[in-house]
Formats: C-alpha cells, structure tokens, sequence
C-alpha cells in the first residue's frame, strides 16, 4: 500500500512536470490543433462598457447563468461550506478541505491533521444551480480542484473525473474554456505538456460579446455618433437565420465537438462544421441531458415540423430557471385549441396545471452521464439532474404527475 508521503511526492513531481496530465471527460481533444491569436480576440471591450447604453439588459444579464458559468473566485461567487462541513473524508487518515484563510480560499489535503498539498481557488465554474468546481493556475496551466460543492445534496464531494484519491492535475483544455467563458488567449508551443493561457486579458462568464461579436468598434463608433441608432460592427443574433442561430448554441450545447481550429476561432455567426469535425447523429437514447441540449432538441417532432431555435423558447439574458409558465406560454405558441394541436389533458385539468407542468411532462428532469460526483462514504457516482430537450410524450412521467396531483 502506497504511503501519503510517498503518493504526495508522486503528486508533486506529476504537477511540477507537467507529465501525465488528463484533460476534463467531455473537453478532450485527440489532437490539438495548432495555435493563432484570432485578430476579432483583441478587439473585446467587456460588458461593463455594454451597460451605459443597455442598462436594464446588462442587468438582467448578471442573473443569468451565461454570466454566472465562471467567475473569479471569491466570498461572493463561491458556494459551499467553508467553516464546518467543509471536509471529504478519505480514509481514517486522509481527507481534502476547503477552507477559508482571511479573504482567500483553498483546498488543502491533510494526512494525520497534517497539511501537506494546498492549492487556492482561483475560478469558479458553474451557476451552482447543481453545482460549482472551481480551478488553479499552476503557472500558465489550469487544473481543476479535486473537490466540488454538489448543491443537490448540499455538500462537498470529489470533483468529475476524480475519485477517491489525493489529486489536484486534471488539465483544463481550451476547448473547456470556450464553453465557460468569452475570450481567453492560448499560448500553447509544441513543448506544452498541455494547454497554456496568457494569465491577462481574459474575460470569464459567457459574456454579451460571446454573442453579439468584439464590440470595441461599436462602442467608439457610438461614442462618436450618439443619434445613431443603427447597431454599427455588431451582430444581433436575433436576426441571425436558422442555421445561424442553432450553430452559435450548438457551439457550447451540441454535445462533444472534435475542433478541427484553435478554440476560440469561431465567432458568432460563422459556420460551426468550419470549425469542427462534422459529428455522426446518435440516437436520442445515447445522447446525455448535459450538453447536448440540441442534439435532443433536434430528434423532437416540434423542431423537425417547425423553423424553432433555441430562442424560440429562450432568452440568453434572463435566468429562466424558475419560470415554468413561460415555457407554457411559447409552448402554447404552436399548441393551442384553435391549431387543434393542443394537449389532450386539457379537458380533464385545469389551465393552471398544465401552465405548471407542460414541461415537467413533455421534458422532464433526468439524471445525467457525463456529470457525476462521487460523494463521502459511497462507491458509486451520483448524477447532476437536469431537464431533456427532447421533447417527447413520456407516459410514465405523465401519469407520475397525475397521481401526484390527486
């Protein structure tokens, strides 16, 4: 049986030399492509220059878990218990803390009591709707903590893609930053052991500029010609066509995409398959609740029959976490009495429940794959829940709810 000290050792050499390192599950790349600078990445001006002229979205956006995807770590975006419950036991003698040192914060491995590994937070990810790992720097690398706050059972547990070990050397890959954040500058050489970023100039939480392009220009130019009303070098997704649209989410929402550019390369607008490995369909049942929201978005009836996006239900501004009936309402956009395609409950409940759970029926909450956690004392991972896109008649579902409702 291995030693801590000789397992930290180990550790630390694996760390200090950079060998070995493993990337996130669903960011893995077979092959890294080579490196540019995009010209459009120097050209971001921020959204805190978005709000003197759009005030009440940019603060509809702060609530958004667009923006709330990554941010620095700190007492008012970290979640979790820092004081108390603030351990994962390993063993007997082993266990990971999170722990607050006057305004900074660390997880820190303990043998005997004794520290003996410590690594600060320095970006969270995630909303902690479900959950929040956060990541280091080591140098000009990222790695993920070994430990998660999982909201769904209110505790700290192993962090994806760890288990039941002292670790702290899961890689973070571009390819990961792209989907949780708007602009960060790669710096990976041939001699990289794995992907590097320029510690400057990056912009966490997926920003307005993520989708409405670089807005340097526009700013300027608006400072100059303040009676123009006319968007000037900015893109307004809105207006984008279908394959537009459905290509600017799919980027982040499509599931695993193999890049065939430096991530980062693609902008709004562009032709997603320009930048990635045209992936082969897979049957909705392969498909995982995370991620791949269009994946199963596109098997449904109601996507295929339609010219829907995911605006057509979605406002990327405003968290909508909370806001069943409004799903209802763009539901009832297509489903009505008078398209006589409506549901065939209406006549036996009444309108205020199938405002509450139209959703709950035809997309209902399922336990994910692809995000699991391993939890103190258990063997066997536990899965984030989150709700399917594939929009569907679930008969089991639907009689679960029925018999809830008597």
């Amino acid at each position: 049986m291995i030693t801590f000290r000789k397992y930290y050792l180990i550790t630390g050499l694996i760390i200090i030399t950079i060998f070995g390192l493993l990337s996130l599950e669903n960011c893995t790349q077979q092959k890294k492509a080579p490196t540019t600078t995009p010209p459009e990445q120097q050209q971001f001006a921020g959204s805190q220059n978005c709000v003197r002229c759009h005030a009440a979205i940019y603060e509809q956006h702060l609530k958004s878990f667009h923006h709330l995807t990554s941010a620095p770590a700190n007492r008012q975006t970290l979640k979790g218990d820092f004081d108390s419950a603030n351990r994962f036991i390993i063993n007997e003698h082993l266990f990971i803390a999170a722990e607050k040192r006057q305004d900074s914060f660390y997880q820190t491995a303990y043998s005997n009591g004794v520290a003996k590994l410590s690594r600060p937070f320095d970006i969270v990810v995630g909303s902690g709707k479900r959950g929040q790992t956060s990541i280091y720097w080591f140098g000009n690398y990222l790695f993920e903590l070994p430990l998660t706050y999982f909201t769904e059972t209110n505790e700290w547990t192993a962090s994806p893609g760890y288990s039941r070990k002292v670790e702290f050397n899961r890689s973070i890959t571009a390819r990961c930053l792209e989907c949780h954040s708007t602009s960060f500058r790669e710096i990976t050489n041939k001699d990289s052991k794995a992907d590097e970023f320029a510690k400057t100039g990056f912009i966490l939480g997926v920003e307005c500029e993520k989708c409405h392009g670089p807005a340097m220009e526009h700013i300027a130019f608006h400072e100059k010609n303040p009676a123009e009303k006319r968007g000037h070098a900015i893109l307004n997704p809105a207006k984008f066509s279908r394959a537009q649209s459905l290509d600017l989410c799919r980027l982040c929402h499509g599931g695993r995409l193999s890049k065939t550019k430096p991530s980062f390369s693609f902008q709004t607008g562009d032709k997603l398959f320009d930048f990635f490995q045209q992936d082969t369909g897979k049957p909705v049942s392969e498909m995982d609740v995370h991620g791949n929201q269009y994946g199963m978005l596109s098997a449904s009836k109601c996507f295929r029959n339609s010219e829907m996006t995911c605006l057509s239900c979605h406002d990327g501004h405003k968290n909508e976490s909370t806001q069943a009936m409004q799903f209802y309402v763009k539901c009832e956009t297509c489903h009505s009495v008078a398209s006589h395609n409506t549901c065939k409950l209406a006549s036996s409940v009444t309108r205020d429940f199938l405002r509450n759970n139209c959703i709950n029926c035809h997309m209902p909450v399922e336990a994910s794959k692809a995000i699991m956690v391993l939890r103190k004392n258990e063997s066997i991972p536990t899965s984030a829940h989150m709700r399917s896109h594939y929009i569907s008649v679930y008969k089991d579902i639907s009689k679960q709810i029925l018999s809830a409702k008597n």
